[in-house]
């Protein structure tokens, strides 16, 4: 699985507000329900008003690569243009065998 944090910065509530553009138009639906998408979902960091972050997660690289020839990304890129949002990616590859053995004593389920 490939993850891919997003953080949008913009100012005046401009990150806030294509993030709920992005809700309310149905288009973060529409990316949830294409084939190979695991999460799309935005958080607000507590101590930055002004960033947005969105965890998008995809199945494989071919999940990926088919979402960024859709036509949902001149939709998206529309609006990151519309509220002046400038980006910050990292990116992260799950390990295939999941958590390892000396990390799960750690994580309380």
């Amino acid at each position: 699985m490939i993850t891919v944090n997003l953080y949008y910065t913009g100012t005046n509530g401009s990150a806030r507000k294509f993030a709920e553009e992005m809700e309310s138009s149905g288009t973060a639906d529409r990316i949830r329900s294409e084939e190979g998408n695991v999460r799309y979902e935005y958080f607000f960091p507590m101590k930055d008003p002004e960033t947005v972050l969105l965890i998008d997660a995809w199945e494989s690289q071919k999940a990926l690569d088919e979402h960024h020839a859709s036509p949902m990304m001149a939709t998206i890129a529309a609006l990151r243009k519309k509220y002046d949002l400038h980006m910050r990616v990292e990116r992260y590859v799950s390990d295939k065998d999941g958590v390892p053995e000396s990390d799960k004593g750690f994580i309380r389920a």
